[in-house]
């Protein structure tokens, strides 16, 4: 199926923002953003027609789109930490999007953003000039006679970038493997923690009861003989009373009254 004009005006504006994305580029500079946003909404149009491409085309357009975003939001971090690590998850392009290019030009250009953020840490550890180093990297490199001998140290440096991304790569899943086990750790140790506070909070609560049940026990047998005490004191105040009674009535039998 040969290819709509809105097809070939986002592919011919996907290699231009390639390029762009390739260019050190100033802070200020507006063009690759502006490129980028008009290339989600052709590629929205794009989806929505009729005789849109292959759904693996399509996927690979998004692909390189989103690639491109992420490189956006990436250079836009702070710190070059960041910076690497973002770059870490994006994904370039599979296949190349002119006939002209020999590798995907979104891979060449993840590797330099890789390689720029690497000199930014190294720079930075070191306290030298980031600048200053790949200006002169770049002169030596222009420097050298030949295609051949370009093309010869361009793979010597790409498989140095490679390889140095690769021992950060390893690097940084070791630092993750030990902050995860010391996460690990301090999880078990907080959990333990936790669980003796349970106990004894549980143990409290049970002595506490157990010490309620007792008090209300007391309670009552205390009422009960508090009754018991008034009772027998009523009792005992009833029998003096009918003695004393008694007394006196026989007390006045025996001694009558004197005239």
């Amino acid at each position: 199926m040969a290819a709509t004009r809105l097809e070939l005006n986002l592919m011919r504006l996907l290699s231009r923002c390639e390029a762009l994305a390739a260019e050190r580029r100033d802070p200020e500079e507006w063009r690759l953003e502006k490129y980028v946003a008009a290339l989600e909404d052709m590629l929205r149009e794009l989806k929505k027609q009729s005789s849109k491409p292959a759904p693996e085309l399509l996927n690979e357009y998004s692909r390189k789109v989103d690639f491109l975003k992420g490189l956006l939001e990436a250079e836009k971090l702070s710190s070059s930490t960041e910076k690497a690590l973002a770059n870490q998850f994006l994904a370039p392009g599979r296949t190349p999007t002119t006939a002209r290019e020999r590798t995907p030009a979104t891979k060449t250009v993840h590797l330099q953003t890789k390689a720029r953020c690497t000199g930014q840490m190294r720079s930075e550890l070191l306290g030298t000039d980031p600048l200053a180093i790949n200006d002169s990297e770049e002169l030596n490199i222009r420097k050298r006679k030949g295609p051949q001998s370009d093309e010869k140290q361009s793979a010597v440096e790409l498989d140095a970038v490679l390889q140095h991304h690769q021992d950060m790569q390893e690097k940084l899943a070791e630092e993750m493997l030990s902050l995860a086990r010391s996460l690990k750790n301090n999880t078990l140790a907080a959990q333990n923690v936790i669980k003796q506070d349970n106990q004894t909070l549980s143990h409290s609560l049970r002595m506490a009861d157990q010490n309620f049940e007792k008090l209300k026990d007391e309670s009552d047998r205390l009422e009960q003989h508090a009754k018991k005490s008034v009772n027998w004191l009523l009792w005992i105040m009833l029998i003096v009373v009918c003695f004393i009674f008694i007394s006196m009535i026989l007390f006045i039998r025996i001694f009558p009254k004197l005239k």
